[in-house]
């Protein structure tokens, strides 16, 4: 079975992409975390197939922690989720290898995340 962990310190957010997943891929387990300190202690002791990141988060954004996660999970698809369109904030995502989805997420967009 493959792994999404969901970083977002919405927990609508969350519950909306979880929804999504789990109505359509019966292949992927769910992880939460509410944000990017929690999303690192969850990487130390499992492996995650896809992370979903949010970009503006209490503490630590979706930039900042993505590389620390890319460490931890060097195998994971990693996606930066924001409703944040400054072109800067896509190119960083995009030079850290990241796939880049603008909210609000639709079943198109987790579909081609998951699928490729």
């Amino acid at each position: 079975m493959r792994r999404i962990l969901l970083v977002d310190d919405s927990a609508i957010s969350r519950l909306m992409l979880r929804a999504i997943i789990e109505d359509n891929f019966d292949d992927i387990s769910v992880v939460e975390a509410d944000c990017a300190e929690q999303a690192t202690e969850l990487s130390c002791d499992q492996q995650f197939d896809f992370i979903a990141l949010d970009m503006n988060m209490p503490g630590q954004d979706g930039l900042t922690v993505a590389p620390i996660l890319q460490e931890k999970c060097p195998n994971a698809r990693i996606a930066l989720l924001t409703a944040n369109f400054q072109e800067r904030v896509k190119n960083k995502a995009l030079s850290l290898n990241l796939a880049f989805f603008e909210k609000p997420i639709t079943l198109e967009k987790v579909v081609s995340f998951l699928a490729s």
